[in-house]
């Protein structure tokens, strides 16, 4: 028996245009944030369903399992000044403001000011030393008018300032021109003694093999030398780097990597600790 529900629900996904469904989802998600103000359910600490689905995944597990990696392999300490790149509406913000204690401060910046301003209206106030800023940096989708490319974009921030940077799920949108400019920026802003934990879709021997046997999900079949890209229509969709490549970037940006590399999921491995890889690394030091 045909199910019809499936059928239409198929058929509208496949003729609707984008617009029209990106509509149709936000008055969905606005009516479920509704019901939830109704029904006494709404959590002050999560944002509208809205700007949680443009970071993707399941907002609160996510941002746990951040946390977790950051105090198990970056060693964040709850005294520590820690800057998040790209922090979307708070997804780890909010977790952190359980582990920050008074000693400790937080710094984010995301390109997408709505997503910044829920953070402003509804983390600060209940947590004065977590403060947000919107970047004035272009992306077709979040911010088409942005003054800066991501290459040209200097983090707004003093040098050494920070024990901990992150990025997640920031460098597998950005072009290599971006990320070299990001990395630099991350080793600058960091203290001699920081850590900085970043992820990728990393190209090696096994990523491109699974990749290439049409394993992974996402299908990087455009390949530009040191990075593939998924959709060349929308570089930023998604981008995938050649490892060794990203291993020169953080030598050359004064940044020590941390082995293990923790692979990710993204490309069909049957074990992996995330979805996306991840590396750790400090400051490269000069005894």
């Amino acid at each position: 028996m045909v199910n019809f529900r499936g059928y239409v629900r198929q058929t509208l996904k496949r003729l609707l245009p984008e617009a029209v469904k990106s509509v149709l989802r936000d008055a969905a998600d606005l009516s479920v944030d509704s019901l939830d103000w109704l029904l006494g359910r709404h959590d002050p600490l999560t944002p509208p369903r809205r700007l949680a689905r443009n970071v993707g995944g399941d907002f609160k597990r996510v941002g746990e399992n951040v946390l977790q990696y950051l105090v198990q392999f970056g060693e964040l300490q709850p005294q520590d000044a820690v800057l998040d790149v790209g922090c979307g509406c708070g997804r780890v913000a909010v977790p952190l403001t359980r582990y920050l204690n008074e000693r400790g401060s937080y710094e984010g910046f995301d390109v997408d000011a709505r997503a910044v301003q829920w953070c402003v209206r509804n983390i600060t106030p209940r947590y004065p030393g977590f403060h947000f800023q919107a970047a004035d940096m272009y992306s077709k989708r979040y911010n088409p008018t942005g003054k800066y490319q991501a290459s040209e974009y200097d983090f707004p921030y003093g040098e050494k300032r920070f024990d901990c940077v992150f990025l997640t799920s920031v460098f597998t949108h950005l072009l290599p021109g971006g990320m070299e400019k990001y990395l630099a920026e991350v080793s600058r802003v960091m203290k001699d003694s920081g850590r900085c934990l970043i992820t990728f879709f990393l190209l090696n021997a096994e990523s491109r093999r699974l990749v290439e046997t049409g394993k992974s999900p996402l299908d990087f079949s455009h390949d530009f030398g040191k990075y593939r890209l998924a959709d060349p229509d929308v570089p930023e969709r998604a981008v995938a780097y050649e490892e060794a490549f990203v291993m020169e970037l953080y030598e050359k940006c004064g940044l020590q990597v941390q082995e293990p590399i923790r692979y990710g999921s993204w490309c069909g491995r049957s074990q992996a600790l995330d979805y996306q890889d991840i590396i750790l690394a400090s400051k490269t030091r000069h005894d």
